[in-house]
Order: structure tokens, then sequence, then C-alpha cells
């Protein structure tokens, strides 16, 4: 503070000397250590408490005093960017959160070939940028450069890599790279399982992790062990009825619905549970909708509803999870007294909760044989990718009515495959007051692979 004041006194005693009549050049006052920390507490003060509008300006202050005091080329401006590009990415402000943790970036590997773990932060949050605006090739590249840095500098088993995979196995899913999607999925379980230990709490949410993507590939049996082990746990920890059983109740239950919507994983074509029928079947009926699910959804309820305070967000979505079961299971009179009941404890929660019911939602649908996400033609390269877009209405008990197509470029016979998946398909209905109610304009968008046409080859010229 001694150089400050010695500045101020310099500057007051030139205009006292002129009479005040020139004015001297502007001196820049040197920033300290002190101020910065001061600012940089008043960000974590807003940050912290997720108020980021307030915290943006703090933020640029905080950048701008850094390169005050050390100049724009100096690492120690990284955390500060960084900082600066979460904010700007918890603000939607995309494009502005890549600037800064780009120039993050720049700043350490324009000074240090190797690996610097200052590196960690800025790449995955630029990756996560990335993911957010769909760029998911820049997305794995940079949260794979993370991940081998927090491997490299941390150890192959570290548990800090855990939330650097996620955003990249996400990113290999929407490259469709899911030999590596498969790959992290099971080594971030081995991960946690080392830090943690086969029977601790926290291996629960690795459970789910990994169950969930056994779901999401169709091994519904391997899910299943998975939510019941995470079970187990929390019971042997907890005891049985409480909040912690929920998720893998709630998994379990899962596990039985896209098990009877999709087929068994051992049956290479499925047999389409609406075959045959125009009502949907009721639950237990032929073996087809296991009871078991039903049984884990009301475990769970009763788990949620006896604990203090009530989890009425939880809670609502069971409800509504239910409600979905009883659906599909054509238990109408069952499924609109569950949801009215989840609308109850959604809507008490706040109006971001009952979004959930403001809009219907796709419970089963069977694509055509010809979509992206059934077909796996031999020789893809063979293939070109259409799209057939539908639009119709959901009514109140979930069935679907006045299905037209709104345009498409598929060959007619894929056409008419796709309305009559549409047909066959179940919504949940969107609520009104608690209310199932009909809903028009809802739209679809089949992407469908057509085998190219064969071009001939050219004739010889004659000679």
């Amino acid at each position: 503070m001694k150089s400050r004041h010695l500045v101020q006194a310099t500057v007051a005693a030139a205009l006292l000397a002129t009479g005040g009549a020139v004015l001297a050049p502007q001196v820049a006052l040197a920033v300290t250590d002190t101020e910065r920390q001061d600012v940089y507490k008043s960000f974590r003060s807003e940050f912290d408490a997720a108020r980021y509008t307030a915290a943006l300006p703090v933020a640029q202050r905080l950048v701008e005093l850094t390169e005050q005091q050390y100049g724009p080329e100096d690492r120690q401006l990284v955390n500060p960017l960084t900082n600066l590009g979460t904010v700007y990415y918890r603000l939607g402000d995309y494009p502005a959160a890549e600037t800064a943790y780009l120039r993050a970036v720049r700043l350490i590997e324009g000074k240090l070939a190797g690996a610097d773990r200052m590196l960690m932060r800025p790449l995955t949050g630029l990756g996560e940028t990335y993911l957010a605006t769909r760029q998911y090739a820049q997305a794995a590249t940079a949260l794979k450069r993370a991940v081998d840095l927090s491997r490299n500098l941390d150890g192959l088993f570290n548990p800090e890599q855990l939330d650097i995979l996620d955003p990249l196995i996400e990113s290999y899913i929407a490259l469709d790279r899911m030999p590596d999607a498969e790959k992290e999925n099971q080594y971030a379980f081995r991960v946690a399982e080392s830090a943690f230990g086969r029977n601790d709490l926290r291996m629960l949410e690795p459970l789910d992790r990994l169950a969930r993507w056994n779901e999401f590939v169709g091994r519904y049996t391997t899910a299943r062990g998975l939510h019941a082990r995470a079970l187990m746990i929390a019971e042997s920890a907890a005891g049985r009825g409480t909040p912690q059983s929920v998720a893998s109740l709630r998994g379990l239950a899962r596990t039985y619905y896209l098990e009877f919507i999709y087929g068994p994983e051992e049956t290479e074509a499925p047999p389409d549970p609406f075959q045959n029928t125009s009502a949907m079947p009721q639950i237990g009926q032929d073996n087809r909708l296991n009871p078991d699910g039903e049984r884990a959804l009301r475990f769970a309820l009763d788990a949620l509803s006896k604990a203090e305070p009530v989890d009425r967000r939880a809670r609502g979505e069971t409800l509504v999870e239910l409600g979905d079961w009883y659906l599909i299971g054509g238990a109408q009179a069952k499924a609109t007294d569950a949801y009215r009941s989840g609308w109850k404890d959604l809507e008490s929660v706040g109006n971001d909760a009952a979004a959930l019911l403001q809009a219907p939602r796709r419970l089963a649908y069977r694509p055509p044989s010809a979509s992206i996400a059934r077909a796996r033609p031999d020789d893809p390269g063979n293939y070109e990718e259409r799209y057939v877009e539908v639009r119709f209405k959901v009514l109140p008990d979930g069935k679907v009515a006045d299905v037209e197509t709104v345009s498409t470029d598929a060959p007619a016979a894929i056409e008419k495959a796709t309305l009559f998946a549409v047909r066959k398909a179940r919504y949940a209905p969107r609520l009104e007051n608690g209310e199932a109610v009909p809903t028009e304009g809802v739209t679809l968008r089949e992407r469908v692979l057509v085998k190219a046409p064969q071009v001939a080859p050219a004739p010889a010229e004659k000679r």
C-alpha cells in the first residue's frame, strides 16, 4: 500500500506545482495481491450461491486485475479465465465461455510442451461447452485430453477423473462411438470401486450410472443386477424403506418397463408387445409387464412418504413413473390417480418440476426396422440417411390419433411403416390442473436408412 500512496502523493504535488492548469499523464496504480484476493472472495460468494449474473462482472474484474498485475500472457490468468468461462457456461453464453476457456488453454500450451495440471480445468470446461453446442468431435478431443492428463498426473484410478468421464461418455454416444463409450463406462465403474470399495454408500451413484448404460444398450438383466446390488448396499447401510433405496427401486422398475417395451435382450428380433391387439395388456397379463416393477415403485413411494421432511419432487417423479407404468399396462383409472397425485407434489415444488407434465411424453414406441435406432446394415457405406416427419394427436388415455405425414424424402414403404409404428405408440398425456387433456400438433421425426441407388459405370469410350 505504501507504493500506492507514494504515487498518489507525486501526482498531487505535480498538480499543485502547475496550479492545476496542466494535467499530468495518468499513472496506473499497482494492483496488489490483497486487492485481487478480495475480488476473488467476492466472486466465490456469488458463484457458490449460484448467483451467476452477479458473479459475471466480478469474474471479469478479476481477469482485468490479473492482467494489470502480471500482463496478458502470464499463467496467473489461467484460473481467472477458467472461472470466467464457467460463469459464461452456467449463464448459457457458450461462445463467450469457449473464448475464455480457449485463451486459458493457449496460455498454458504456449509456455509448456508437456503435461500441466492447470490444463485439466479449462480443457474440461471447453469440452463441456462443445458438448452443449453439439460439437461432439471437439468435445471428445478436449475431454479425452483432460482424462489422460488426470490419469498421467494422479494415477490410473484416481476418482477426480469421474467428473470428466461423464461428459466424455456423452460425447462418444453422440458420435455413435459405442465401443469407446462402453470402455469408459466400465473404466469409470472400476475407478469408483477402487476408490470407495465394493459396499460403500458412495458406490450407489456409480452403480446407477453403469446400470443406466446397460439399460441404454439393451442389457436389462445386467442393469437389473446392478440396481439390485445398489439396493442391497443402501439397505445394509441405512435399513429398509429409507430414501437411500429409492433410486435403486425406481431403476429396477425401469428395467422391467424397458424389457416389456423392447423385448428381452437375448432375442435378436424381440416380438412387438402391441402386435395383434388394439389395447395395451394389463399388468402381469401373459407375463408381459412384470408386476415386480409395480411393487418396486410402491416400495419407493413408501420410503419417500415416511421420510422427514418429504422430498416432494422425488415423490412426484415416482408417482409419475407409476402412472406411466399403469398407462402402459392399460390400467387407465390407476394411471389417472397416480398422475393426479404426482402433479400435486410437483406443482408444490415449482414450475420447473411441474413442467414434466405440461407436454406429452413418449413412453412406448418401436421404430420401424429402417430407423437409424434399429437398422444395423452389414455395409453402411451402401446406405444413405432419409427422414419421415409425422404429426398426430395424443389422447388423454395415451393413445395416438390423426396421424399424418408432414414431410418425407423416404420411400413410400418406409413412410407407411413409420406411420404404422406411430399409431401403435403410447404417450403420457399432458396434464392441466392434474387432469389429462388431449394435445394436438405433436410431431416425431424419424431418421431412416435407405439403400443408396447403384450408380452404373460409365460406358467405355469407342475408339
